[in-house]
């Protein structure tokens, strides 16, 4: 029901991410339809802020047309849509116009060519809408222990059976009948299932939930908390998720004179008493802002910068920023009017803007003074601004630091080349910014007029003057650096599933510390040998990862879907992965086959490509500021940003931790301590020393409170520079933690509260050699109503020997390693824990309540304890604790030893 109810969300969000009503051209007449009835064939005419109803071949754009694919792709440029064909890729090509894009600008007629499921919006909701399948790692080994101990009480149910039928019923058939013998059997099931358990592990997942919420970390299936803990492998989207998902000038060059932006501004400002038509920063300012399309939003001017809103393209926003961070871009616009606008589009890869003076105040915020002196009024100031391999050969001059224009040499522009590629290799998008100025005699007096456009661009394919180059990046998040070395040094591998290209998503993995070696060391496709075996110890295993040679990859979309079994195989070796221009199916097929190998895999994201992988993966990880379908889609939501993933992290293995410890607390007096009674009862003629309702009142009661409290522990100092738990090999209940529950303080539990109860019994004249296979035949000078009284005594102090016992246990099982004073429950404030307190204090009301209240001693057998009785348990409480210390104590000194390999 929950998956069909998520399913439902799922595809509402997707609804409405599509447009309800669109035009178009059916029959030769131009009708509006909704969006549902459109059909193959239809020609669809689009608008700016139109969104797309449908898979679309473009027949005719204009030359400003561009489409946001960041539904999509995740990529926060537009791209511009074109008639010939670009790609033969589907979802690279830039003609065809896909459904629940939106077109920012311009206008285009399109052929409608998929609808429905067909398209790529389809595709990924049908890919979405299907439900997880199989458990989560906290399903499996809660059903794991389940049917562990489900077998032996069955074992045990049946060794009783086989007693009762082939001994007792015929030498002591008054001993146990019929109904007793049921009885027995519900003892023995009762005392080996920890009621209490069910309980503890919905507490302890509600409250670490809560914790994480927090934390700004909201978790929409309690089930995937500890699942998180279990992540081996993280598959994180790049866009808005690594990055800051906004573009920003963060390079500048004046001829060859490299700088960042901040240091631009810096030199600005030093130098704003020289003379600004001298100044090269002064002229790049002026071309970034006046050739740029982009537009503030006058009702935010009065904002910080960063916080200004920009009408425009990703890339005009970032330019027209850097511009007003040099000077105001306003008082340029004042002194300059358009005459002419070519926008950027694929074809040309360039935009140009012809200008008119305006005010005289222009010439010297634009030009250098050589130029300033010769421009006359009506002349025009060409400003062109584009891709670098376009405009190098178009240019003739460049601005020198100094300011002033000076001829191009093969050296200086082989210098601005390398400046070019270096920065491309480093995942800036690199443009180029240049002017010309043109005699008004040059150009047709009418602006207006076609032949005005053509000489404009005749004039710019050549004899232009570089102003400079910037370098544009979407920046890493600050903090995903430190991140990325945590969850390194937590044994996670990080790998980066995005949809730019290999060279771009290289640089900024390797920015944000996704990859951590030199480029002469990253792999590509060729590494992966398509006949090589794979060592079948290596599969799956992240302990041998590190072994292993293979350190960085480097795979586009394309090149994944040629892979075949044994190239995955050693693919899932690869500590350090980037995947390029991957689209949603690919990124599905990249979770699903590291599933196959046994990886617990976490995926973030936060565009709709992302969600049919977020749905796959162990854990769906969304961001909050993510789409809705991403949102709907992921088992986990982090509100604040990526680096909430340490702290989800953090608590996935804390739960984990303290479930196992809950489980140590449980098993001794829940399970083991109860079991015994029941079967000395069957097997050697006692009387049942603790009676099954005691027994439930321990499960759900005394033990439940401070099974719960335990969701409180904090985690140990090691949490996070461990590796990642191995389901199936790092089990919830493992031997080494049978061994100490049961083995240990189970044992202990159960000897220390059978001898106080005998010793009572026979401190009040019952001797052990009466009750000692008796089998309900008493002495004849014991006088039966005196014995039943004795015995419901001396069941309680059993009862309450377990729950003071269990008080120091408590203790005992909240470090793991750690000593009892290294991870003190008070006084420290990061190790410490409160609810420990009033757990206790509510285990000892319960004692008194069932035991000390009369109307529940007739009816339930229970009786007032003695008051040495209580304190009695403290002492073996706290040889349980010194024995515990002195194992931590040997684990921790010697870590090689029999006691590092058996401690749990």
């Amino acid at each position: 029901m929950w998956q069909d109810w998520s399913s439902s969300r799922v595809m509402n969000s997707i609804k409405t991410m599509l447009p309800d009503n669109c035009m178009v051209i059916r029959d030769s007449n131009q009708v509006e339809l909704l969006a549902d009835q459109i059909v193959p064939g239809d020609i669809l005419i689009i608008k700016s802020g139109n969104k797309l109803p449908a898979d679309v071949r473009f027949l005719k754009v204009s030359s400003d047309a561009k489409f946001d694919r960041a539904i999509l792709t995740g990529e926060s440029v537009p791209l511009p849509a074109a008639v010939d064909s670009t790609d033969n890729n589907y979802l690279e090509t830039r003609c065809i116009g896909l459904q629940g894009t939106h077109c920012v600008s311009g206008t285009c007629t399109g052929v409608v060519v998929a609808t429905g499921d067909n398209t790529i919006f389809g595709r990924i909701a049908k890919l979405t809408n299907e439900p997880k399948k199989g458990l989560t790692t906290l399903e499996r080994e809660v059903l794991h222990f389940v049917l562990i101990i489900c077998s032996i009480m069955f074992l045990m149910i049946v060794l009783v059976l086989i007693v009762w039928a082939a001994w007792l019923r015929r030498v002591y058939p008054n001993w146990i009948n019929v109904p007793n013998l049921i009885i027995s059997c519900v003892s023995v099931a009762v005392a080996f299932i920890p009621e209490g358990l069910p309980v503890a592990l919905t507490a302890s997942m509600t409250i670490s939930a809560n914790m994480m919420r927090k934390n700004k970390i909201l978790c929409k299936s309690l089930k995937t908390v500890e699942t998180l803990g279990s992540v081996s492998i993280i598959c994180s989207d790049k866009t808005g998720t690594l990055t800051q998902n906004k573009m920003i000038v963060t390079e500048c060059a004046i001829g060859t004179n490299k700088m960042t932006a901040q240091s631009a501004r810096d030199t600005l400002a030093i130098n704003k008493h020289s003379a600004p038509n001298n100044n090269a920063l002064d002229q790049l300012r002026a071309i970034a802002g006046l050739c740029n399309a982009g537009q503030f939003d006058a009702a935010t001017m009065r904002l910080p910068l960063h916080e200004r809103v920009i009408h425009g393209d990703a890339t005009d926003q970032a330019i027209l920023r850097f511009s007003e961070s040099l000077g105001q871009v306003a008082e340029l616009k004042r002194c300059w009017s358009t005459k002419y606008e070519l926008a950027f589009n694929s074809k040309n890869k360039y935009m140009i803007r012809a200008l008119g003076l305006s005010h005289p105040d222009g010439l010297s915020l634009a030009l250098p003074s050589d130029t300033a002196s010769v421009f006359q009024p009506g002349d025009v100031l060409l400003t062109i601004k584009g891709a670098p391999e376009i405009l190098m050969s178009r240019l003739s001059n460049y601005v020198s630091p100094s300011g002033y224009t000076t001829s191009l040499d093969p050296a200086t522009r082989a210098s601005i080349e390398k400046i070019k590629d270096e920065w491309s290799a480093q995942g800036r998008r690199v443009l180029l910014l240049a002017r010309k100025a043109i005699s008004r005699s040059a150009l047709p007096s009418n602006p207006s007029d076609s032949a005005y456009e053509m000489e404009i661009n005749n004039q710019a394919k050549a004899g232009l003057t570089l102003v400079g180059i910037v370098g544009i990046v979407d920046p890493p998040r600050p903090e995903i650096p430190e991140v990325m070395n945590t969850l390194r040094g937590a044994g996670i591998r990080i790998f980066m599933v995005t949809g730019d290209f290999a060279l771009t998503a290289q640089a900024i993995a390797a920015e944000c510390n996704i990859i951590s070696v030199p480029r002469s060391q990253i792999d590509d496709i060729s590494a992966l040998q398509r006949n090589t075996t794979v060592d079948p110890s290596l599969k799956g295993h992240i302990d041998d990862l590190e072994s292993s040679p293979r350190q960085a990859l480097v795979l586009s979309g394309p090149e994944l879907m040629t892979l075949n079994d044994d190239q995955w195989d050693q693919l899932a070796q690869y500590q350090e992965i980037v995947f390029a221009r991957t689209t949603p199916e690919q990124k599905l097929r990249i979770v699903r086959e590291l599933q196959a190998r046994h990886q617990i895999v976490g995926m973030t994201g936060d565009g709709v490509n992302d969600a049919p992988s977020l749905r796959a993966a162990d854990v769906g990880i969304a961001l909050g500021s993510g789409s809705d379908i991403a949102i709907e889609a992921a088992d986990m939501v982090l509100l604040d940003s990526f680096s909430s993933v340490v702290e989800a992290l953090r608590y996935g293995r804390m739960m984990f931790d303290n479930l196992k410890k809950t489980v140590a607390y449980l098993l001794p007096a829940g399970s083991f301590s109860e079991f015994w009674p029941v079967m000395t009862n069957v097997l050697f003629g006692i009387p049942q020393i603790l009676s099954s309702f005691l027994m439930i009142i321990i499960c759900l009661f005394t033990d439940a409170a401070a099974a719960i409290a335990m969701a409180y522990e904090a985690p140990e100092a090691d949490v996070l520079l461990r590796k990642p738990r191995v389901p199936g090999k790092d089990r919830l209940v493992d031997w080494q933690l049978v061994v100490q529950a049961y083995g240990l303080v189970g044992v202990l539990e159960t000897l220390a509260s059978f001898a106080m109860s005998y010793w009572y019994l026979e401190r009040n004249g019952i001797k052990f050699t009466d009750i000692w296979f008796s089998f309900g035949n008493l002495p004849s000078n014991i006088d039966p109503d005196f014995y039943q009284q004795k015995l419901n005594v001396a069941s309680s102090i059993y009862f309450v020997n377990l729950v003071v016992m269990q008080w120091f246990n408590l203790l005992a099982v909240r470090t793991r390693r750690l000593s009892l004073f290294q991870h003190p429950p008070i006084g420290n404030k990061r190790t410490q824990n409160w609810y420990l307190f009033p757990a206790v204090l509510f285990a000892l009301v319960m004692v008194f309540f069932w035991l000390y209240v009369p109307e529940f001693q007739s009816t339930l057998g229970t009786a007032i304890v003695p008051v040495e009785y209580w304190f009695l348990p403290m002492t073996f409480g706290l040889g349980i604790l010194l024995i515990d210390e002195t194992r931590k104590y040997a684990v921790r000194r010697w870590p090689d030893s029999v006691f590092a390999k058996t401690a749990w």
